[in-house]
């Protein structure tokens, strides 16, 4: 079986084939950033927000950005020539490969930028059906989650918490208040009003998390960001997920108790719908494109 192909620094190659030096920073220190970008039928789901959030993570830590808006697009749609059908284009830059280790941060190095495509994962028919199971922990994370940084060993420790209790994600709470999920974000809906925690520094600013912020403003939904207590969220009429790949999708249960009336409520039936019409209209737009 032929290996997909990936881009490396500029060059498209079999992804087995790729090799990256012990010494990039990226392996040593975590040092670098990634985004993830979904794209159906070839066409990206908001790309010019997915490159200018990956241009805030990269100011963040003081990393210079390789390409424009517009050659991060190119580049990546050289890569999904390869690549038909729905995927998940994962980017990840790092500081690059220093003559030395050392965690001073070197001036002058050129960044190691690393591409690939796999199908989108989107969620099952059940799972958007029935929704899924959650169970929660203390935030225990940096205090910088609002950067997309490679390094995720926390986001990793979190999600095991889920993994290991057979639950699809963890929800977070820092000092009495919701953050985020693992790798997800979250949102409470009660009293026909869906909320969500502030973008600040504890959280990773969702593009998804955005979208569906326009798409509630679209379909008149009321949409409120604002710190949520742990409290509000353990008596939420609804709680959602949402990424890159859950889309949205329903949280039914949280530590073994149903939220609301433990099925997909109202609201997020209504949401999910705008979601999808938002999905075929983008794959359309890329069908007359083609």
């Amino acid at each position: 079986m032929t290996a997909p192909l990936a881009h490396f620094n500029g060059a498209l190659l079999p992804l087995d084939q790729i090799r990256i030096s012990p010494l990039d920073r990226g392996f040593l220190f975590g040092d670098g950033v990634y985004e993830v970008v979904p794209a159906y039928g070839g066409r990206l789901l908001r790309a010019r927000e997915h490159f200018a959030r990956l241009q805030r993570s990269m100011d963040e830590i003081g990393l210079a950005n390789p390409h424009t808006i517009e050659g991060w697009i190119a580049e990546v749609g050289k890569l999904l020539a390869h690549h038909p059908g729905d995927q998940s284009v994962y980017i990840q830059v790092t500081r690059g490969v220093p003559p030395k280790r050392d965690h001073v941060i070197p001036k002058g190095l050129a960044p190691t930028v690393f591409m690939m495509a796999s199908p989108l994962p989107t969620p099952s028919r059940e799972m958007v059906e029935k929704g899924v199971a959650c169970v929660s922990a203390r935030d225990f994370r940096w205090e910088k989650c609002h950067i997309k940084s490679v390094s995720l060993l926390g986001n990793v420790l979190a999600r095991q918490v889920s993994a290991d209790a057979g639950a699809a994600e963890t929800v977070l709470f820092r000092d009495g208040f919701l953050t985020e999920a693992s790798a997800s974000n979250v949102f409470v809906v009660k009293g026909g009003t869906v909320l969500a925690a502030p973008q600040d520094h504890h959280i990773l600013l969702g593009i998804t998390y955005e979208l569906l912020q326009e798409l509630a403003r679209r379909g008149e939904v009321r949409f409120e960001v604002r710190p949520i207590p742990e409290a509000e969220v353990r008596a939420a009429d609804e709680l959602w997920l949402s990424s890159s790949t859950k889309e949205v999708l329903a949280i039914t249960s949280l530590d073994g108790r149903p939220v609301g009336a433990g099925v997909p409520g109202p609201m997020f039936r209504r949401m999910h719908a705008l979601f999808q019409d938002y999905k075929a209209k983008l794959a359309a737009a890329a069908a007359v494109a083609d």
